[in-house]
């Protein structure tokens, strides 16, 4: 299995040399392919569209973006200086037109008392969501290990997927809308670049297409970036068509050399892969408020059973802001944690709080206005199975897990117009059940792949 991953090119760097690619080993993935309910893999595909259809509503809207966020950013500083980057571009008006979104929406399988399975949206990641290149090639390892285990009639059944073409296909429709042959795709990439193969299968599939890519970071953008008169971006003397970013999500990594470089980009008129209200429509807080009755329909007025689709997702979803309600829940959350899970407005994996950790933090914020940057959620409680986790330099033993599948998106729209809207393909991640949070960049899931049943 593990030579037929390093074969596929399931790859990451290693931990001691990750900007080099000199010395790799194989991402960590699932001996087996794990059991998903085919209904709910294809609930979960059919409402890609549909999220796309919001997520895009969502950051055209200043009011509901101003409204939402109003109590998260007096005390979020991160959220806070993304929306005065948003707010400022919004007065200098907004040189993009073209507009592009890469998502991936995730959920787990709840399993009710009765033993059923439901579909519960987990979060939907709106910038740099990762593993749509490596994902296309763990499908081909779990085939080959079944065909050796004799089970050739269950290695036909693996479903193709292939994001990294999906991922691809919409930056190319954003770089030819954006109009010059001779522009650039700019990947706007982390200093430590563990995960570089990832991006490479999304890199390639553009050079296939005869567009030119090329790798920065924030600090290059900050040396080597300008705008011209109509606002367009170049870097080195090349124009950029489109801003990938694979990178900007956690705070840790701006400082104010980055917050400049990242003023410089929103300002442009080049495609960004999130623009920066699109950013914002991926935070918890509008995830929350997303939830609310009557907040669907404001959004997406006309879209009746796009709504029906999409609120037959949620699970329970609630609201930490000062007042009555916001006390009633925190109180709730305390004397009960394990029914519950905090979420803070952060992206990247490993930021959630449950159990006793929930509990005593709540009982340290409860009274101060900082609770208002979590919101809290029902806790899933998928059905464990057996697999075996395949990491370097692990030992070899099976494990309970649970798996999370996520559901990427693209879309492209130009002016007002949607020009491209679909699905792009599956991710599946499987972590043993001792791992409360986290994903495979954070070293605590591995790649999988769905066998529907």
């Amino acid at each position: 299995a593990v030579d037929a991953a390093l074969l596929a090119g399931v790859l990451m760097r290693t931990a001691e040399q990750p900007n080099a690619s000199d010395v790799v080993n194989y991402a960590p993935f699932t001996l087996l392919p794990s059991a998903v309910p085919r209904a709910l893999f294809e609930q979960a595909c059919a409402v890609q569209q549909d999220f796309n259809l919001l997520v895009d509503a969502v950051s055209q809207n200043k009011e509901f973006l101003e409204q939402t966020l109003a109590s998260t950013i007096k005390v979020d500083d991160f959220t806070a200086r993304l929306f005065r980057i948003y707010m400022q571009v919004l007065e200098e008006g907004l040189a993009q037109t073209v507009f592009l979104g890469i998502n991936r929406s995730d959920y787990m399988f709840d399993c009710g008392l009765d033993g059923t399975a439901a579909l519960r949206q987990i979060e939907i990641n709106t910038i740099a969501a990762s593993f749509g290149g490596l994902t296309s090639r763990t499908a081909d390892v779990h085939r080959l290990v079944l065909k050796v285990l004799g089970k050739t009639e269950e290695a036909s059944q693996l479903l193709p997927n292939n994001p990294a073409k999906g991922l691809a296909l919409g930056i190319a429709k954003a770089w030819e809308l954006y109009g010059s042959q001779r522009a650039v795709v700019m990947f706007l990439v982390e200093e430590i670049q563990r995960n570089i193969f990832d991006q490479r299968c999304v890199e390639n599939e553009l050079w296939n297409r005869n567009i030119r890519v090329v790798r920065k970071r924030f600090r290059d953008v900050f040396e080597q970036g300008s705008l011209d008169a109509s606002r367009r971006l170049y870097m080195d003397g090349q124009e950029v068509a489109v801003v990938y970013y694979r990178e900007g999500y956690v705070p840790q990594i701006y400082d104010e050399q980055s917050w400049e470089a990242r003023l410089l980009l929103e300002r442009s008129r080049a495609v960004k892969c999130p623009d920066i209200a699109t950013q914002l429509a991926g935070t918890k807080k509008v995830q929350q408020e997303l939830s609310r009755p009557g907040t669907l329909e404001q959004l997406l007025p006309g879209h009746p059973q796009a709504i029906a689709r999409i609120r037959a997702t949620f699970a329970g979803l609630y609201s930490l802001d000062e007042g009555e309600e916001g006390d009633r829940i925190a109180a709730t959350a305390i004397a009960d944690p394990d029914r519950f899970v905090l979420k803070p407005q952060r992206e990247g994996g490993g930021n959630n709080l449950y159990g006793e950790e929930l509990r005593e933090v709540l009982e340290k914020i409860k009274d101060s206005p900082e609770r208002t940057s979590y919101i809290l959620m029902d806790k899933i409680k998928p059905q464990p199975a057996l697999n075996y986790l395949l990491r370097a330099h692990s030992p070899l033993q099976v494990s309970e897990c649970v798996s999370e599948l996520g559901i990427f998106g693209v879309y492209v729209r130009q002016g007002r117009e949607l020009v491209l809207n679909q699905a792009a393909g599956h991710l599946l991640r499987t972590k043993a059940v001792e791992h409360a949070d986290g994903g495979v960049a954070a070293g605590v899931a591995v790649l999988d792949t769905p066998f529907l049943v």
